[in-house]
């Protein structure tokens, strides 16, 4: 029993060397992070299991509420849908009021959730204040001016800021969600994403083919620190945050050199991604200011012609009877912009079976417009 012990023991001990030379040490990490704090996979409840910068807001503005605030019933399909993909909030704006408003699973108007990828949206925006604020000349501008090792690539130094939003970088990444050792996985829990992201190559010539890569958007938030010479939620705060007068802090996950997770984890409320929502269906002005330059936000939600269904890191459906476009995150956050209804939707949740069109767009978006649309007009009508 006792060589049997000790074989145990010395090849465990082989094996956790091994995982440790081959670059996974983050999977132990991973692991006695979730055990303390919560579930073993990732979560929109994860903001105390990572250190994070603090999105200071100021002056809040909170929601005004229709004269129908809450006195309609979803339909049973649409909450057949929500109960069945674990769905914690939702939130819908029409003209710029709060009619509706729904929590599950402990969450509150307060509750702080998990962007996930809405994040990537979000730092597109940022780039569009950048350039308003000069930091940046315009998205064509190409990221060896701000990160000079790209010069020294061969397709890496035609690499542009709008390429890395479009998701047309040719980067040498492959999108996997699904096992510990895929490169998503280490970008979730490693303690230096900088480093990971500007060792990933730029395989193939940019611009020319659609490839969905969370990594493009941690290179453009590095790249955006540089430019602006400020952490990424120093600079949301002051561009965003404040100016739209966010109800609540939100708080940006980093990892363990400071270095914001900018492909993902933004920690903020239902109720103040709605206001990202709102901000961007006005095309960038707030209260009569123009935050945001207008074309920039014409840019930002314009298909692409690699793929008709993706913007600048913002979805798009113009397939669908009512045009919408709306941001995406891991597990279902949706916030969803529909123009010609001056509707905004987001909604939370945790589910990771959400089934797709051909062109990757989860039908419970089309649900969720098609379902809150008829609502609305018998409403309002």
């Amino acid at each position: 029993m006792k060589k049997i012990l000790t074989a145990f023991i010395a090849g465990t001990s082989a094996t956790i060397a091994l995982i440790y030379l081959a670059g996974y040490g983050y999977i132990f990490k991973a692991v006695a992070m979730n055990l303390k704090k919560g579930s073993l996979t990732p979560s929109t409840d994860d903001n105390e299991k990572f250190p994070s910068h603090h999105i200071s807001n100021a002056n809040p503005i909170f929601w005004q509420k229709d004269d129908s605030y809450n006195t309609k019933k979803l339909s049973e399909k649409l909450m057949d849908d929500l109960k069945e993909t674990r769905a914690s909030s939702l939130i819908i704006i029409r003209d710029n009021k709060l009619i509706h408003e729904q929590y599950w699973k402990n969450h509150r108007e307060y509750s702080l959730t998990n962007s996930f990828s809405i994040a990537k949206g979000i730092i597109s925006i940022l780039v569009g204040c950048a350039i308003d604020d000069g930091y940046l000349q315009s998205e064509d501008q190409l990221l060896s001016s701000v990160l000079p090792d790209y010069k020294n690539s061969e397709f890496g130094r035609h690499l542009t800021f709008k390429h890395l939003m479009t998701m047309q970088a040719g980067l040498d990444w492959e999108e996997e969600y699904h096992h510990p050792f895929a490169p998503n996985s280490k970008q979730y829990f490693v303690d230096d994403l900088k480093k990971q992201a500007l060792e990933v190559e730029v395989k193939e010539m940019p611009g020319e083919k659609y490839e969905y890569q969370s990594v493009a958007a941690q290179v453009l938030g590095i790249a955006l620190t540089e430019a602006t010479g400020m952490k990424l939620a120093d600079y949301l705060s002051k561009k965003i945050w404040i100016p739209l007068g966010m109800e609540l802090p939100a708080k940006w996950s980093i990892d363990e050199k400071g270095m914001e997770k900018a492909f993902c984890c933004i920690h903020a409320t239902a109720r103040d991604f709605a206001k990202i929502g709102q901000f961007i269906l006005q095309n960038g002005n707030w209260n009569g200011q123009q935050i945001l330059s207008e074309q920039f936000c014409k840019n930002l939600i314009l298909p692409t012609k690699a793929n008709d269904a993706f913007c600048y890191t913002v979805w798009a459906n113009d397939d669908s009877n009512i045009k919408y476009r709306f941001f995406y995150g891991f597990l279902g956050q949706f916030i969803i912009m529909i123009p010609d209804k001056n509707i905004v939707i987001v909604k939370t949740g945790l589910s990771n079976s959400l089934e797709v069109d051909k062109k990757k767009r989860p039908h419970q978006v089309q649900l969720l417009v098609d379902e809150i649309i008829k609502m609305t007009e018998q409403q309002f009508s």
